[in-house]
Formats: structure tokens, C-alpha cells, sequence
């Protein structure tokens, strides 16, 4: 009994410290991609051309998507660390397949810290929601830039 509390213990320190650090990696990828808009995004104006504004919404997309890669593969790191998995590209698998919900099951972590992938999955799925509230705020921002249809009165 006392093994599986300091089994849970641990999945609950660890899991929490990975929470913390890639909550902090995702908070400055998106200050710094908030920033690189800011710094380019004043030059948006009400009629410049679409190509601008997909240009500024694909930035934001690859930069989110490059956010949660570094994101899973440090929980990659931290499974090949503990010695949870074989190879990189196991724990790689794993992570992602963790991180996203999927939960496939065809590669699984010891029961001595299976709740440390539970606590990525929940991380993940928060991480995930957020990028979607940045991505959708960036895209409403420039949609109403392109359109003036608060003030139409037809």
C-alpha cells in the first residue's frame, strides 16, 4: 500500500511539474506570438489584401503547432528519462498519441506511473483548448478588419 501512494505521489509531483513548465512554455509562445503581431500587425489596415491577413493567421497556426510539439516532446523526454519506454521515437508515439486524447493503448506506461499520462492528456486538452480560444480571437480580429458588417445597414 505504501508503495502505490508513493506511486501516486510521485505521478502527482511529476505530473504536476510538467503542467506547470509547459503551461509556461505555451503562455510565452503565444506572448511572443502576440508580440510578433503587434510588431507587424499595426500595418493592418481595414482594406489591405487578403493575402496579409492569411499570412498573420498561418504564422499564429504554425506557431501553435510548434508550441504543442516542443510541448509533447518534452513529456517524451521525461518518459525515456524515467525509463518508461525503449526508444525516443516510442516515447515520441506515446506522447502524442497521450497528449492529443487518442489514447490508441497499443503502447503503454508501467501502472507505477500510468497516472502521469492521464495527467498529460488532461494537460494537453487544455493546452489544446486555449490555442483554439488564441487562434479564434487572432481570427476574429481579422475577420472584423475585413468586413464592416457592424456598420452595414442594408
Amino acid at each position: 500500500m505504501a508503495t502505490d501512494i508513493g506511486s501516486l505521489v510521485a505521478n502527482l509531483a511529476v505530473g504536476t511539474g510538467m503542467g506547470a513548465v509547459t503551461v509556461l512554455v505555451h503562455f510565452w509562445g503565444l506572448i511572443f506570438l502576440t508580440y510578433i503581431m503587434s510588431r507587424h500587425g499595426h500595418r493592418l489596415h481595414p482594406h489591405d489584401s487578403h493575402t496579409r491577413r492569411a499570412a498573420v493567421i498561418l504564422v499564429v497556426v504554425f506557431g501553435i503547432f510548434v508550441l504543442h510539439t516542443i510541448e509533447i516532446w518534452l513529456y517524451a523526454a521525461l518518459y525515456l528519462a524515467l525509463g518508461e519506454m525503449r526508444s525516443f521515437e516510442e516515447a515520441l508515439y506515446f506522447s502524442t498519441v497521450a497528449f492529443t486524447t487518442v489514447g490508441f493503448g497499443d503502447v503503454v506506461l508501467t501502472p507505477s506511473w500510468r497516472v502521469l499520462s492521464a495527467i498529460e492528456a488532461a494537460n494537453g486538452w487544455i493546452l489544446f483548448a486555449w490555442s483554439t480560444a488564441f487562434l479564434l480571437t487572432v481570427t476574429t480580429r481579422l475577420k472584423l478588419l475585413e468586413h464592416d458588417w457592424l456598420d452595414r445597414r442594408d
